[in-house]
């Protein structure tokens, strides 16, 4: 008798085969297509699974669904918006590095000033340039009830209280994508403006509240929701200018 036939019958599979097999009848295609069946958005929710599929060859006929054109579809899709995406981070990239450079050179140009009377025409005709819009004018408060204008070019007086009654008492920028240049803002040239960025400037204690007043004739160049920080660094650069230029304390 062959008792080491026997052990073998006895011993059955390893346990490596036993959980193989296990594994087989958990994943029998029959359960693959009844769970496809019951979860029908399944590779909607799980699309990376159409990369390591094997597609079926291409046949057509009645009731066959051409899975293959299905995945290269998809793959054409999901490839259309990677690169437009990639895109769009470009032209933003570059877009925002071309108004850090503009928003430098301006800083620039106001500390290098070598007159207050400079330091005003600078703002007010030389930034139109630099910043690649249409029109820059500084609005300054006054007490009086009414409106003079001072001598210089670009520069609006604005009754008390208009800076807050326009950007709150909080806030240091307002951008509007899409309105008309108001003259008391803008002077002669409010006529060019459709888009405006206006930004608070606080001197000193000593002195009265200011707006910088940024017009472009193209609408949508400035907008809600757009970042302020390097505007809101330029207007802040000309706060200290001016401080120091009239020897204010800040």
């Amino acid at each position: 008798m062959d008792r080491s036939k026997d052990k073998k019958s006895v011993a059955g599979p390893p346990p490596e085969a036993g959980g193989a097999a296990a594994e087989a009848r958990e994943l029998a295609p029959e359960a693959v297509v009844g769970y496809l069946r019951r979860h029908p958005d399944f590779l909607n929710e799980h699309p990376e699974l159409l990369t390591v599929l094997t597609p079926p060859a291409m046949r057509r006929g009645e009731g066959v669904l051409d899975m293959q054109q299905f995945m290269l579809q998809r793959l054409r899709e999901e490839l259309a918006r990677a690169r437009t995406a990639h895109r769009t981070l470009i032209a933003t990239s570059r877009s925002n590095l071309a108004s850090q450079s503009r928003v430098h050179a301006a800083v620039l140009a106001i500390i290098a000033a070598t007159s207050f009377e400079q330091l005003i025409q600078v703002v007010t005709t030389d930034l139109a340039v630099l910043l690649d819009v249409d029109v820059v004018t500084i609005g300054v408060e006054s007490a009086a009830s009414a409106q003079p204008r001072l001598p210089l070019h670009g520069i609006q007086m604005l009754r008390r209280g208009t800076v807050d009654g326009l950007l709150g008492g909080e806030r240091d920028a307002l951008l509007r994508a899409d309105m008309p240049g108001e003259p008391a803002l803008f002077g002669g040239g409010a006529g060019l403006v459709r888009s405006q960025a206006l930004l608070r400037l606080a001197v000193s204690e000593h002195a009265p509240t200011g707006l910088l007043c940024i017009g472009a004739r193209k609408p949508g160049r400035f907008h809600p929701g757009q970042g302020t920080e390097l505007l809101c660094f330029l207007a802040h650069s000309l706060e200290r200018t001016i401080a120091a230029w009239l020897d204010l304390a800040a």
